[in-house]
């Protein structure tokens, strides 16, 4: 039995509740021997939703390799942090020979954090204009935006362009500043597609040993999202992640995920080392 699917919001595209990230080991040089055999694992998991990011040092390289074969089954995405027009398609272009394909399924704006973000991809030659240009031209199926600093300048972005899907952070430790779970909500009912990453905290949770693995997936797929990413070192941890994404059946009832959420107060600002 394969891995749960849900609709990628108004793309219509089902993916699987869990995707690979493109950090852990594929955020790496000169690991290929480990990567390879993590990408493996993924796709052994059934997993169909691949991520990574221009900024990722060797991981799409190293996705390139791996996915070989496979891409008419999976779902591919990348990212670019350019704030040009002209740097943004540097990075497509580059992605695309890294990735071994001629398109992306998602190619995602990345990690808008400022105003002066905004202003820079919505200036005359703006990176907004590549995105655009890149849907336009069939090198990218749906364009995303992505963001874990501030959710008002993420919401603001949101209101640039006709996104397909957004991506932000997702767990326990939400609530208690500068919630992004409420953007979430907002974003699945305009019938975006809601990607939820930072879900293990970057694997900080296994360190405090306050509940296993399995608890802060089903917590973060028990939120307004349609999958979330998760980076991975190991096969085992890939098929750690898959068992508990493959095991979630309905949300959490609302006590547990209250009793998560407050377990975590004591560490949770360290668990949110993403914002300033």
């Amino acid at each position: 039995m394969g891995l749960p699917q849900r609709v990628l919001g108004s793309t219509g595209v089902k993916v699987t509740i869990l995707g690979l990230g493109g950090e852990g080991v594929l955020r790496t040089f000169g690991y290929d021997q480990e990567a390879q055999a993590m990408i493996a694992a993924a796709l052994e998991a059934g997993i169909t939703y691949f991520e990574t990011a221009r900024a990722y040092s060797g991981s799409e390289v190293y996705l390139g390799k791996g996915l070989q074969g496979h891409r008419d089954k999976i779902f591919l995405t990348s990212k670019s942090h350019g704030r040009t027009r002209e740097e943004a398609e540097e990075h497509l272009a580059l992605t695309l020979r890294n990735l071994q394909t001629d398109h992306l399924d998602l190619w995602q704006i990345h990690d808008v954090r400022t105003k002066r973000d905004l202003e820079a991809l919505t200036a005359a030659g703006g990176g907004l204009e590549a995105f655009r240009w890149a849907k336009e031209e069939g090198y990218a199926r749906f364009i995303g935006v992505t963001g874990h600093h501030d959710p008002d300048i993420l919401r603001q972005a949101l209101d640039l362009y006709d996104f397909d899907t957004v991506l932000l952070p997702v767990n326990p430790a939400e609530p208690r500043s500068r919630s992004f779970l409420p953007l979430a909500r907002e974003a699945l009912d305009r019938g975006l597609g809601v990607i939820g990453m930072k879900v293990l905290a970057r694997g900080l949770v296994t360190q405090i040993d306050l509940a296993p693995v399995r608890d802060y997936v089903h917590y973060s797929l028990s939120q307004p999202v349609s999958l979330v990413v998760i980076g991975c070192d190991t096969p085992e941890h890939v098929q750690e992640l898959a068992a508990a994404a493959g095991d979630f059946q309905q949300p959490l009832p609302q006590e547990d995920q209250q009793r998560l959420e407050e377990a975590v107060i004591p560490f949770a600002r360290g668990l949110m080392y993403y914002k300033p």
